[in-house]
């Protein structure tokens, strides 16, 4: 059973989600939240597994509370604690929206426009929970394409993501190839290795990097200037609700 805590300012919208997840035998919702403050504290009270976190909120807005929910989950970890926080899925009314990447950028693992339909919304926390990125690879890079390099959030250099220099230079070119939109499929096609293969090096490149999803690994390669937006051909595939690590 996936636990789940819905947060979101607008009580018509809170009760309907509450609702759809009602019906859904994977899915236990086990809280509700009005602003970022209040998810923090029910976090800490109920410890969902995955949390629905609205962007534009009184008090704190998501993207401070998905911040702050990921900074503790980052310092559990370090401590050596195996069970990762729970997974923050934003809900947005605009699906192309700076604030999303912002919300990436903070730990979030993907993103669901409040106009899905409820097996979408579903499917979307079970991805979630299951740890993969609620975006496809090609849909990753779109958004971060759009956004990355713009005035408000700009890209920094090599130099401001040391984690960087632990990576190998196979390591690095899988990095590139996830930043432009291919999946664990299409890198081992790409570097003539097995899916298993092309799937251990993600995974690798997560830990060294710190990066929770592959979202997190996008926006690094760009970040760190990597890869420019528009460098590279776009992948056709990686339709689909997720891409597994």
């Amino acid at each position: 059973m996936i636990r789940v805590l819905v947060v979101d300012d607008q009580s018509l919208i809170r009760q309907a989600v509450v609702d759809i997840l009602a019906s859904a035998p994977s899915v236990e919702v086990v809280g509700e939240a009005t602003n970022g403050e209040e998810a923090l504290a029910q976090v800490a009270a109920v410890r969902p597994d995955v949390v629905l976190m609205d962007i534009r909120m009184p008090v704190l807005d998501g993207i401070a509370a998905t911040a702050a929910i990921c900074a503790s989950q980052d310092e559990a970890l370090g401590d050596g604690d195996a069970a990762h926080g729970p997974r923050v899925l934003i809900l947005t009314t605009f699906e192309e929206d700076e604030n999303v990447v912002a919300a990436l950028r903070a730990g979030a693992s993907g993103f669901l426009g409040k106009g899905a339909e409820p097996e979408e919304i579903v499917r979307a926390i079970q991805a979630v929970h299951a740890g993969d990125a609620l975006l496809s690879p090609a849909a990753t890079r779109s958004l971060i394409a759009r956004y990355v390099a713009g005035p408000t959030l700009p890209r920094v250099s090599e130099s401001a993501h040391p984690q960087l220099a632990a990576l190998t230079e196979r390591e690095r070119e899988v990095l590139l190839l996830v930043a432009r939109g291919l999946s664990n499929q299409d890198i081992a096609e790409e570097l003539v290795i097995s899916p298993h293969t092309a799937k251990t090096h993600v995974n690798r490149i997560m830990a060294k990097v710190y990066a929770h999803d592959r979202a997190q690994l996008v926006i690094l390669a760009y970040e760190s200037g990597l890869l420019v937006p528009g460098a590279g051909p776009l992948a056709s595939g990686g339709g689909g609700v997720s891409s597994g690590a």
